[in-house]
This record gives C-alpha cells, structure tokens and sequence, in this order.
C-alpha cells in the first residue's frame, strides 16, 4: 500500500527479490496540470508496468474494497507512504500489516519526517518499520536502520538515501516475519518527541530575522519539495517567490534582515549571521531556474528585500 515515488523503490525492491505481491493498493487517479487530466501515482505507473493487480479506494471502510481487499488473500500487507488505515483493514492479514517511516521512531512521527530532519538542523536519521495500530506511527517496532544527514543535504537527496536504505529495511523485515523471527518493541508512548506535521503555507514561509544557519536549513529542508518561499518588495510591487538552493557566507554587516544585495548575476540576503547566496529561485510565471539566468531577464533593484 502506497502513492509517491519513495513507496516505488520498495515495491521494486519486494518483487526483485522475490516476494510474492498479490496487489497493490494506491491512491485514486487525481487531476493535474494545466489540462486537469487524471494522473496515475507513481505506485500505480509501476505496478500496472510489472503486471500487477491494483485497487484505489476512495472509502477504505467500503464493503466493495474489503471484499475486494480479501479477495487477494494475501498475509501480510506492507504500507509505504499511504494513508491511515482503519483496523478491519490492519488487522486483516495473517501476519498484520507493517509500515515503513522514514525517521527513527518515535522521533518524527507524522507526515513530513524527511524534511523535518533538516529543518531542525539533525546530522542523523533514519527509517523504521513497525506494526500498525490504532494511532498514527506509534505501533511496535520491529526494525530500524541508521542513516547520516550530509552537511548540505536537501529533502531531495535524504529522500533518495532513505528510499534506499527504507527498501533494505523492508527486505529484512520481510524476512524476520517469515522466519518466525521478528520481535516488535513497544514505543513508549508517554515521552514528548520531536514531530512531523504536515507542510502547508504558514510552516513553509521563510522568517528573515533568524539565525543565517536556521534559514539555510530551512530552505534545504523543504526543497525540491514542497519549497520554501517569501515575500520579495522589489520596486514599489510585491510578488510570492520560491527559493530552492542557497549557500551561506557568514560574518557581519550593518543591513536589515532581508534586505537583498543585487550583484552581475547574484542575489544575497541580509541575515542574522552573514548573508544567504541565493542559487536557484522560482518567479511566478516562470520555471525555477539557477539565479544567474533569472537575472538575465529580472531586475532585483538594491535596496529590494525579503518580507
């Protein structure tokens, strides 16, 4: 059971090594795009190219897909990135249902754990498999793996190393329970832990007036997805940005957090601590591009600035 791309690498992962996968549940065909055509998940783009029988809910409380549910008869059923499932579903296979989360639990349950990661500035993280149950990621652990934050890592590039490290996982989970060997631990569920909410406008606008080194992890944490963004005040008018890459110079300067220094194909940004390079950057209209080309047909006056 999955959507997004990360659920692909461990569905690809399941059957090359071969496990037997009776079906696969994904999200619904969704409209996007200009057009507003239905468009696949990446789940269901694969399974349906390896041959494999897919079912998308909208209701998984339904009659039909329950029936449709047992009717593949399978015993046990693995969730990567799916939604929350009710427990006539969980509870359905012989061997339970585990899920595969991309953090070490209990640290960062929810739904953005990679991102939140970097966010925070951790130099560690990891994935863990666990046996679902009623709340949202507090189920018994059976496994966990390790992996190492790089000092420039983005959401996009943990994504990938997790992915790779969450398929692994999976593959030993899969074999533990087969053996007879899998020993799940309770989580202690008493404990405050650092969390994952989900990303929205208000947690993914830029705030100018902290620390250099918070904001640069702040746009690596959200980018490529879904992106951090502000304000830009460049000549008199107002227009909603998204910065996807930065670098950091630190040291001091006398300017107003925010405030934008304009150089031959540069942008950098007054912070507390030094100054933000920024790299790559999205305009609306335009496509996100490395701020030297932006340049070439946008004019970022001195004295512009980030709000």
């Amino acid at each position: 059971m999955g959507t997004p791309h990360f659920a692909v690498g461990v569905l690809k992962s399941i059957i090359e090594n071969g496990h037997e996968v009776v079906g696969v549940i994904t999200a619904p065909d969704k409209p996007a795009g200009r057009g507003r055509k239905l468009r696949q998940s990446a789940v269901k783009e694969y399974a349906l190219s390896q041959g494999l029988q897919v079912l998308q809910p909208t209701n998984l409380k339904s009659e039909t897909f329950l029936e449709e549910l047992k009717a593949l008869d399978g015993n046990l059923q693995v969730v990567v990135a799916f939604r929350m499932l009710p427990k006539v579903v969980w509870d359905l296979p012989e061997y339970g249902t585990f899920n595969l989360h991309a953090s070490l639990l209990p640290e960062y349950r929810g739904a953005a754990p990679i991102n939140w990661a970097i966010i925070n500035g951790e130099s560690t993280t990891g994935v863990t498999t666990f046996f679902i149950d009623e709340k949202i990621d507090t189920g018994a652990i059976i496994a966990s793996q390790e992996v190492t934050i790089a000092s420039r890592e983005t959401a996009g590039t943990l994504h990938d190393k997790l992915m790779q490290a969450g398929s692994e996982l999976v593959l030993n989970t899969l074999s533990g329970i087969a053996k007879g060997e899998a020993n799940p631990q309770p989580q202690n569920k008493e404990l405050e832990y650092k969390e994952a909410p989900k990303l929205n406008s208000e947690n993914t606008q830029i705030d100018w007036s902290l620390p250099l080194e918070t904001i640069d992890s702040f746009i690596r944490g959200l980018s490529p997805y879904p992106a951090a963004w502000t304000v830009l005040i460049n000549k008199g008018a107002e227009m909603k940005v998204k910065i996807y890459g930065c670098d950091l110079e630190k040291g001091d300067h006398t300017l107003t957090t925010g405030e934008i220094v304009a150089g031959k194909g540069t942008l950098k940004v007054a912070t507390q601590g030094g100054y933000l390079h920024i790299l790559e950057m999205q305009i609306p209209g335009k496509r996100k591009m490395p701020v030297k080309d932006l340049l070439n047909g946008f004019e970022v006056e001195n004295g512009a600035y980030f709000s």
